[in-house]
């Protein structure tokens, strides 16, 4: 529960060049992924908060701030790091420039430091007078919102729209949020109205970048704290992915189409017209499991998201699930759990989008086991990452792929084409976990 002083500051805060440089290489951002030890259940019920609130608001939202009531150079890619929570890359903003560690989230499209107190925005940022607020179910930051310069790996960006956080909560452990998902969900979050440029959209504005694409590759890991992942900008890093990008349309909100690409082949689906999943980076798919197929989750829509840490599904998808594969619930951790024997017997999850299935491995299932008593489990039992997404199919989201599915695709977020892609790689078949 957000506390009341988080709102009533809003009342009280008042309204108070570098050179572009064309980039040769592509500019990659290493991830880093940290295992915040607090328990499972609260990953889940965060991931649950995180899913309310895209249900009920359709976008992360201002309460304050909604108008009309009383969005030629190479890539750049960048190492990210994953905490089970959290994947997370390193920027620097401002010059001399300070560094933050923030939370990479294609579920939001806001970029915002200062969550942690110790470590705040340098002050010579430029005020632009107004005030910005977003809430995201599993926490929200209110402050002000300033231009400066930002820098990710080899990508400079002067003059970019960030949020100074005054206020936030729910961000522990991390700095605040790189949003790279569609501008439109910027709308009204600031006391101006409008849209706020995302780092992608000044990169290409700029001509750092010559596409508004952004290559997104997560690993699975059974390590705390581990740089396992890069964020591409401009471009897509084959090395990343194997065999080709799948064409599958999606909608990213009610005006925009948002295509998965497949280069080469393939067929394209119907754009996701169903809302609040076309809001965000929204599919359809189906979910069937093992050899004889049976139905898990009909065809339905649901959305791509870095910032949710499971791979979550409607209730009654999760009843189907439980029945299919005999998991029962751990009341300790929150998460599904299942015996050696059943884990011997476990198949494969088949996800149909755009035309292709997508076979997701009896491991990819599996919650990291050396990680087990990190999140208060027993070191010798199993549990499953798929979850309860908390309410029932046919409320126009009824699925969230996140971190746990990405890990074993790759993802790559067009802009400005409209387009998203997926791709197997070397992890989709790994059992690491």
């Amino acid at each position: 529960m957000l506390s009341s002083s988080f709102f009533t500051l809003l009342l009280a805060l008042t309204a108070a060049s570098s050179p572009v440089v064309i980039r040769d290489n592509l500019i990659k951002l290493p991830l880093v992924k940290r295992i915040n030890s607090t328990g499972s259940a609260n990953i889940l019920q965060r991931d649950q908060a995180r899913a309310k609130s895209f249900k009920t608001q359709g976008r992360p939202h201002s309460t304050q701030f909604k108008h009309g009531s009383t969005a030629a150079a190479a890539p750049v890619s960048v190492p990210i790091t994953n905490g089970v929570v959290s994947y997370t890359v390193e920027v620097s903003i401002g010059s001399p420039a300070k560094t933050f560690n923030l939370i990479v989230d294609t579920g939001s499209s806001n970029t915002w430091a200062g969550a942690d107190e110790s470590n705040p925005v340098p002050a010579g940022s430029r005020s632009t007078g107004q005030l910005v607020e977003v809430i995201y179910g599993s926490g929200a930051f209110l402050g002000e919102e300033v231009i400066d310069t930002i820098t990710l790996g080899g990508l400079t960006i002067p003059s970019q729209s960030i949020g100074d956080a005054v206020i936030s909560e729910g961000f522990e452990g991390v700095d605040g949020i790189l949003g790279i998902g569609p501008t439109d969900l910027t709308e009204d979050t600031t006391s101006g109205g409008g849209t706020v440029p995302t780092v992608t959209d000044n990169a290409f504005t700029l001509g750092l970048i010559g596409t508004k694409e952004v290559g997104i590759s997560l690993e699975p890991t059974t390590s705390l704290s581990v740089t396992n992942g890069e964020l591409v900008f401009g471009g897509i890093d084959t090395s990343k992915f194997t065999g080709n990008l799948l064409s599958v349309s999606v909608s990213v909100i009610p005006h925009y189409a948002v295509v998965f690409s497949l280069i080469n082949v393939l067929s394209h689906s119907p754009i996701t017209s169903t809302s609040p999943a076309s809001t965000f980076v929204g599919i359809d798919q189906t979910i069937t499991y093992g050899t004889a197929g049976t139905p898990i989750l009909a065809s339905t829509a649901g959305i791509l998201d870095t910032g949710t840490t499971l791979l979550l599904i409607a209730s009654d998808a999760i009843a189907a699930y439980e029945a299919a594969t005999g998991a029962v619930l751990d009341e300790t951790t929150g998460l599904l759990t299942i015996t050696s024997a059943q884990f011997a017997n476990l198949q494969s999850l088949f996800f149909q989008i755009g035309g292709e299935t997508f076979e997701f491995t009896p491991n990819a299932q599996l919650f990291p086991r050396a990680l087990n008593t990190a999140i208060g489990g027993q070191a010798d039992s199993i549990y499953l990452i798929v979850g309860d997404l908390g309410t029932e199919s046919g409320e126009g989201l009824d699925f969230i792929n996140g971190q746990s599915f990405l890990e074993r695709f790759y993802l790559v977020f067009d802009s400005g084409n409209s387009q998203v892609g997926l791709a197997t790689t070397p992890f989709t078949d790994a059992t690491t976990n």
